[in-house]
């Protein structure tokens, strides 16, 4: 039997490989800060390692394991609705700077994050009550 120290780390063991490659993806952005590589290519670099890797799928895995609101807040994430939402506020974004509205713009993105937190807490707390 393990002892009681010991058991926290037993029960990381089923998720060792999303660790490490979340742990990577951060010494990625780190390191990429800190020798000055321009943010966009970071991001491609990071997408597209996430991507073959399934870091992202598996980032949900893990939040899906928690008790309770863990299996709402994927079900939340993976809502056609939250990624139409999201993705269309982003498109609309980019016209929006190109006409020089930026600073609209970003108070417009904080509102919509914050209409998406939102959305999610409220999801979980009506399927909780």
């Amino acid at each position: 039997m393990l002892r009681p120290r010991f058991r926290f780390w037993a029960t990381l063991r089923p998720y060792s490989r999303v660790i490490l490659l979340w742990a990577i993806i951060g010494l990625m952005i780190a390191l990429g800060i800190w020798l000055g590589v321009d943010k966009k290519v970071i991001g491609l670099v990071l997408v597209v390692f996430g991507i073959a890797t399934q870091a992202f799928s598996s980032l949900l895995l893990v939040l899906g394991a928690i008790p309770i609101a863990g299996p709402l807040i994927v079900k939340v994430f993976t809502l056609p609705f939250f990624w139409i939402l999201n993705g269309l506020g982003y498109f609309l974004s980019i016209f929006a700077i190109r006409r020089g509205y930026s600073k609209d713009v970003f108070s417009y993105r904080i509102f919509t994050i914050v209409f998406l937190v939102g959305l999610v807490f409220g999801f979980i707390l009506g399927k909780i009550l």
